[in-house]
Formats: structure tokens, sequence, C-alpha cells
């Protein structure tokens, strides 16, 4: 349908029997009419009609902007936990009727109804129950009338909630027989303190019962927090930030020149796309050295000593990521522990092919018989998928367990990186720097961390590259404050072992 230049809408035009495709079909898509049927002829004028109807109901819902105020809906919210408000109803649009009101509203909960009046009062009253044209009360032992003094929310609670709310066909949100929005289908209120509700007209409405507004929210489950729970700069000064201090980065043990960080986690988590993922920060476009896809088994059958390189011909980094092969729910499948003590002990050699029946024996070529601390691992990354968190399988989370023991044993830092959080959830999809406004986010990672013994702090949230070409600044900074937390956690290891050797000399 073409707009005239103008912008209003202009006439449409009947279906011509002429027109049809080489199926026979005319172009609304039904059998072409033949010489010997009619075809109805409808008045240009009259489609012109219809046509500007459904513009302007079109601008009519495009233009429904909410009158209560972010402060106002996060005050309400507050009362009702992790919520957020979602516009059903504007009296001002759909009409101060109650049939409007129950065409827009009917079956829909909880809601929170609103009115406003030109002495600037804000009122209403909250439900869970769903509208209806019943003529009955509903029983709801959380409704609650309110209004607002400033920014501050005064709440009255139902006194009978037998009689909380009626359902009454010909007005609006009927609380009681207390206060009525749109009542009568009028642009006003009733008000009657003490019918199940108790309030003083003055302080709720100021006794002006005239609306100019009346609006209809429905509470709808919200994964969105206030305020993001870490803080996170996402500039590009940020990014060149973390880059140059990752470049400058140095153990703190003169014999060890690289940090290595033993990435572990179940088929399909991520590992080579962490590594693949960070090293394209580091190169300027997207890479895939590492084989990373999606397998029911693990595409990682050697263990791998990744570098980072700074560029495509520049120095590699000072750390070095380790792969390993995934870790599967059954025995006898997926990385054996006998050969992850042997990783972490620095006995293995880069390449070194995996054999799930047959772990890691001292004649193997390439086996380090005494290891130094430049090729044990300084830190264990744990990669999980973000999404299988909750359905996590018995025999994985008891194989990671056992992980996690014996690498505390062995006195080395552990660190949980959750993968695919924009898979997880939606807020996060639609931008990644929502990533720690992401409630749900927060939610999952507290999961993870209890399920793996480690604290919050130790659970760091990143998003891989899987299927762009070109780089994502927010992306960047979440990969390279992973990074970062990683060197942090190798320098822990490392003051560990010099206490523990200070703690030595001072005893002999």
């Amino acid at each position: 349908m073409e707009a005239e230049s103008n912008g209003s809408p202009c006439p449409v035009r009947a279906p011509d029997a002429r027109e049809t495709n080489s199926a026979g079909n005319n172009y609304l898509g039904t059998p072409a009419f033949t010489a010997r049927t009619a075809v109805p002829h409808i008045p240009s004028s009259l489609m012109w009609c219809v046509c500007f109807l459904i513009h302007f109901s079109d601008n009519q819902v495009s233009n429904m902007n909410s009158k209560l105020t972010q402060s106002q809906q996060r005050t309400i919210c507050a009362q009702l936990g992790r919520v957020k408000l979602q516009l059903l109803y504007k009296a001002s649009i759909h009409g101060f009727t109650g049939a409007a009101f129950h065409q827009q509203c009917d079956n829909r909960s909880p809601t929170v109804s609103v009115g406003y009046n030109n002495s600037g009062f804000v009122f209403g009253g909250y439900t869970k129950q769903p509208f209806s044209q019943s003529g009955q009360y509903v029983n709801d032992d959380q409704a609650f009338l309110f209004t607002f003094n400033g920014e501050k929310l005064l709440k009255y609670p139902v006194t009978s909630t037998a009689h909380a709310v009626r359902m009454i066909a010909n007005s609006g949100p009927y609380f009681g027989e207390a206060l009525v929005l749109v009542n009568g289908s009028q642009a006003v209120a009733y008000s009657n303190p003490g019918n199940y509700y108790n309030f003083t007209p003055a302080e709720m409405h100021g006794n002006d019962l005239n609306l100019t507004e009346c609006e209809v929210y429905q509470v709808e489950e919200s994964t969105e927090l206030e305020r993001p729970w870490r803080t996170v700069i996402w500039e590009s000064t940020k990014r060149t930030e973390l880059i140059e201090s990752i470049k400058r980065y140095k153990p703190t043990v003169s014999s060890v020149t690289h940090a290595r960080v033993l990435l572990i986690g179940p088929v399909g988590a991520g590992k080579s796309s962490l590594f693949n993922s960070v090293n394209s920060v580091f190169r300027g476009h997207v890479t895939s050295q590492a084989i990373s896809g999606s397998s029911s088994t693990s595409l990682t059958t050697q263990f791998r000593s990744y570098s980072v390189k700074a560029g495509r011909q520049g120095k590699p980094l000072p750390i070095i990521l380790c792969d390993t092969m995934g870790l599967e729910e059954s025995k006898g499948a997926g990385l054996d522990i006998d050969d992850l003590s042997s990783i972490l002990k620095g006995h293995l050699p880069d390449c070194y092919q995996f054999n799930p029946s047959a772990p890691l024996h001292p004649e193997t070529h390439g086996y380090r018989t005494s290891p130094g601390l430049k090729d044990k691992i300084h830190c264990v990354a744990y990669v999980i998928d973000t999404c299988k968190v909750s359905i996590m399988p018995t025999g994985l989370e008891e194989k990671l367990d056992s992980i996690r023991r014996k690498v505390n044993l062995m006195g080395i830092p552990q660190l949980v990186l959750l993968t695919k959080v924009d898979e997880a959830c939606p807020l996060v999809k639609e931008d990644v720097r929502n990533v720690y406004k992401s409630g749900y986010i927060k939610d999952v990672m507290q999961e993870i961390g209890s399920r793996l013994g480690v604290p919050l702090s130790c659970v760091v949230p990143v998003r891989n590259y899987s299927e762009e070409l070109e780089l994502d600044m927010n992306c960047d900074i979440l990969l390279l404050s992973a990074v970062i937390q990683m060197l942090r956690f190798v320098d822990n290891y490392f003051d560990e072992l010099s206490d523990r050797m200070s703690n030595m000399q001072t005893k002999e």
C-alpha cells in the first residue's frame, strides 16, 4: 500500500481478475476469477476510508507512550519483585469505556491500573487476578490501592480479600466498592473508602474524580536489573587499555615467561572457540586457528598449547591457553582424570593425542619427566555453556567436582567462564552490554558457582565469536576482561608459591 507524497493514506485498488500468476491465482493467492464470475465492485471512496482507519489505528498504537514515569514504574515494581510493566490499555487512545478496557485487558494478569487527574494525582490499584465481565467479586489477598506523594508510594492493602476486585462490564478497573476507574464508561473515577480498602480521599486523589488519563499495565517477569551489578566501561579507550595491559604483563617469577591457563569444559561449551575469540581480538579480525564447532563428542582430540600473538606477525603475548579434550558424562569418554593430573603437573607434551581408554604414561614420546614451573598450569578456567547449567547431567557435575578437588589440592586458582550468554538471555542477545543488568545471567552465575564450589567473584561471562566476520568492541571488552582475570589468578598462584617457600625457609 503506497502513500501519497503528503503522507496521507491513498485509495486501495480492488483485486483485478486479470492479474494472475503462473499458478492461475490472483495476487491475493486465491483462484483467479473466470470470465463468468462477477467481480464485486468496491467503491474507491470506501476503500480509502478503510485504508485511513487502518493507518490511523496503527499510528495510535505506535504512539502509546506510558504516562507513568520511569521512576514511578520502578517504585511500583519494587513492591512486586523482579518485574516490568507492559502497557495494555490507554484510555485516551482506546477510549474511556468499559468495553475498550475489557477488550484490551480481559484475561491478562497481574495488572497495575493507574488514574490521572488535573490536580496532578497519580493513583490506582494492583491485582493478581485477570479481569473479566462476570459481574462477580474475585478473591485476591495481594491486591492493594496506591497513590504517589511525590516519588513516594503510599499503599492501601485490601481489607476484605473476598471482595478485592469486581468484574463489571460497563466500567474500567473496579477495586471492591472503594475505587473504580472509568466508572460507567465515563472519564471519571468513583471513590468510596472503607469498602474493602481504607484510604483518605484527599490523600488518594485530592477529591478530584475527573480523569485526564487511565492506563492499565500488565506485570511481567523481567530479567533486567535496575542497574549493572558489576561495573564495565564499554568504550574503545577501555578496550585499548585492556589490550595494552595484557601485552605488558610479566609473571612475577623470573623463570616463567608465559602464564599457562588450562581450559576445561564439557563437549560443546566453547573451549576452542574461546581461544579463537581471544586470538581474534589481538589479530584484529575473526580467526579459527583451533578446531571448533558443534558435535556430540569432543572435536579436540589433542592437548594443545596455543600462544596468542599481537597481530599477524606480532610477538607472542605472555599467556598460553591450553586446550584439552572435552568432558563427557559417561565413564571412559572424554578427558581422562589421570591425564588431567599429568597436564596440571606439566608432564604432557604439546600435540599429545588423547586416548580415553589409556591414560598418559612416562614412556610416551615427549613426556616431561622433570617439568619446571614454566611447564606447569598456573590457572584453570572452566568453560561452561550458560544454556546448560540448569540441565547439567549428574555424571558431568560429579566429574567437575572431582577435577575441582584435584586442582584445589595442587593450589591452582580456578575461574569459571560462562559462554553463550547471548543465547541464554534475550536481553543480552539484544545488547551484550546488558550482561550485568540481566537478573537471569546473575542467577545462572550464582548457580554454577554453587555447583562448582567457587565464589561469584570467580565467575565471568563471555561471548565467543561464532558467526561474525568482523569484531565487536563490546564482545572484545568481555573477552579481554576474562583474560585479565586469568592473569590476576596466575599472579595469585605465584604469590602462593612464594609464600610457601618463605615459610619453608623460615622453618629451616
